[in-house]
């Protein structure tokens, strides 16, 4: 198994921790991160867009005119397609955008980023992260203190935390349920509390 150095939030060194290798040492398949990321984002969208189709526009029952002998075009109704104020053809319509993926494939997925974190030394154990009140200076210490600046923080319920880092643009605090792999790839650091790591190893590697 590997291990990792533990640091508290002065960067200094406290214990180290085994980490499981399927976890943090495994094979890495980098071509699952496209599949996964698509689907996270997949499922954000809402799917809610509507428009109208002809049968659907409000009016439109008369026959604007006479099918001969104007020298116009024949016309059946005023809310064809065709017509300012009419139906959309093709328009779209309320649908689930969400894409289905394995368990499995999404849990390789998290191991291989996970191990890349780690190999690129991109990866710190905190042995906690205590504020003595909910400011966010008390946070930008922590990171200047460490040397990173887009971090994203895996603690459990720690709500000074999350609270003290919410005006911070350039970092995000997660719960370890809430771990994923578009954040883990949209934030260049990555800080786990030594609680949430046993958390997160019970997830992954079972």
């Amino acid at each position: 198994m590997a291990v990792l150095d533990v640091y508290n939030i002065k960067k200094e060194k406290v214990a180290e921790v085994e980490v499981a290798d399927a976890v943090f040492d495994a094979t890495v398949k980098e071509h699952l991160f496209y599949d996964v990321v698509r689907m996270q984002l997949a499922q954000r969208r809402s799917g809610t867009a509507s428009t109208k189709l002809r049968g659907e526009v409000s009016g439109g029952g008369k026959k604007p005119w006479r099918q001969k002998g104007t020298g116009r075009a024949r016309a059946g109704s005023s809310r064809s397609p065709l017509w300012r104020g009419g139906g959309i053809t093709f328009g779209p319509k309320p649908r689930s955008f969400s894409i289905n993926l394995p368990k499995k494939v999404k849990r390789q997925a998290l191991c291989s980023a996970l191990t890349l974190k780690r190999r690129s030394e991109k990866l710190i154990i905190l042995d906690k992260i205590e504020l003595p009140e909910i400011k966010t200076r008390h946070v930008t210490q922590i990171l200047t203190t460490l040397g990173a600046h887009r971090v994203l923080i895996i603690d459990d319920h720690n709500e000074r935390l999350q609270l003290s880092a919410r005006n911070l643009p350039e970092v995000k605090v997660l719960q370890p349920e809430g771990l994923n792999l578009y954040d883990l790839f949209s934030y260049d650091m990555l800080f786990i509390t030594q609680p949430c790591l046993e958390k997160i190893q019970r997830r992954l590697a079972a």
